[in-house]
């Protein structure tokens, strides 16, 4: 079976076509500037790759186009859209309501948006990804959502909680989601089947670390905690997220320079993180070479990258009573050797040693990091949310 999987955005809609009997992509691309002007671009598994100008008004032009380079011309994957067996939708925010993938009815989009205002960037693009695609292929063609949030929802009372008063929690869900959660749910399992155990007897602690960064602790293949709460924002310094400050902090700023609140949350998801301290770009990169040509506020910026990942590696190490592996995934998790080492530094104690030639020879692979003689293990792992996504949507429309 053929499965669609689509990552819609406001003005963007990303896809891969993936032939599930081999789990090999078949095409990929991406749809942007929807709404504006209409951009494509297109590659296929023979290496063939176009990009061309296209009027996207909404997200169902931009479905026509992409079926259009699918199914024609010499490069076509597909005779046409009934080729299409299922197709996958990553929705960012499941709130209380879904701990699994689900089959897309209307009862799951009013689910979807009743929890819009928790992810307002996102959720409302999903829904609109949703409706467009619905209008394009045939109502046949089943469709499956698969939630950011979902894998997250195994973490205990004490772990997602907010001590703010219980009202809130009781009035509005005020708690911790936590989010890359398909990434999380597919490095542990794929961590898990490269070390041969099973997942019930490891405690897995995953890196996923990018512009948006995130760790979770695994135990027992389930979720018992993570560092993003209630929305992106929070736990690691990131590209342009500041993660976890004291809130007294925002607010004093906020008062001091006459900021709203549309403001103060622009200026801590959008010119803080790595950005904001360095001044450099919220791009490792840049940042990093910056700091090898002596920019001291590149370089702090940098070192309180490390130092958080570190903190909350012991973290979690220390929640879930022990930790078998350490894997690193993500953008920089996967390629950045520097960010390996360093978050891993001054934890031989808990038996984490990465040998540095393995960490550099395998830097961007997926390949075990650690000396022999590690206790714990530590491994590179490429995410593959998509392959993820697409595994849950045939098993779901298969049953």
């Amino acid at each position: 079976m053929n499965i669609l999987v689509i990552n819609a955005g406001s003005s963007s809609l990303k896809y891969q076509l993936i032939d599930m009997s081999t789990e090999k992509v078949l095409a990929k691309g991406l749809c942007e500037k929807i709404g504006i002007d209409g951009k494509i671009t297109h590659k296929t598994h023979d290496g063939y790759k176009d990009e061309h100008e296209a009027n996207f008004p909404t997200h169902s032009e931009a479905f026509q186009e992409l079926v259009k380079v699918l199914s024609t011309g010499e490069h076509a994957v597909i005779k046409d859209k009934s080729d299409i067996g299922a197709i996958g939708h990553r929705v960012v925010q499941g709130g209380t309501k879904f701990s699994a993938s689900v089959k897309i009815t209307e009862e799951v989009i009013a689910g979807a948006e009743e929890f819009s205002a928790l992810a307002p960037l996102h959720n409302p693009a999903c829904i609109a990804g949703i409706r467009a695609c619905q209008k394009v292929f045939s109502s046949d063609i089943p469709q499956v959502a698969v939630f950011d949030t979902a894998f997250h929802q195994t973490m205990p009372e004490k772990a997602y909680i907010y001590p703010f008063p219980y009202e809130y929690f009781e009035k509005y869900s005020i708690r911790k989601y936590g989010f890359h959660g398909t990434s999380h749910r597919y490095v542990s399992a794929r961590l898990a089947k490269l070390m041969g155990k099973p997942i019930e007897e490891l405690k897995i602690i995953t890196c996923h670390l990018g512009n948006g960064s995130s760790i979770a602790a695994v135990d027992g293949g389930k979720c018992v905690d993570t560092t993003m709460g209630l929305t992106p924002l929070d736990g690691l310094i990131m590209g342009t997220r500041c993660g976890s400050v004291d809130p007294s902090a925002a607010t004093y700023i906020a008062e001091k320079e006459g900021m709203t609140i549309a403001q103060l949350n622009d200026m801590m998801n959008k010119k803080s993180g790595v950005l904001g301290i360095s001044g450099v770009s919220s791009d490792n990169r840049d940042v990093s070479a910056a700091a090898k040509e002596g920019n001291k506020r590149a370089q702090l910026a940098l070192d309180i990258q490390r130092y958080e990942i570190r903190k909350y590696i012991g973290a979690f190490a220390a929640a879930m009573g022990g930790v078998d592996a350490v894997l690193f995934t993500g953008g920089i998790g996967e390629n950045d050797m520097a960010v390996r080492a360093a978050s891993c530094a001054g934890l031989e104690y808990m038996g984490i040693q990465v040998d540095s030639k393995l960490n550099e020879e395998f830097s961007g692979q997926e390949h075990e990091i650690s000396t022999a003689d590690s206790k714990v293990k530590v491994w590179i792992v490429p995410t593959n949310e998509e392959l993820m996504i697409a595994r849950d949507t045939l098993e779901i429309v298969s049953k």
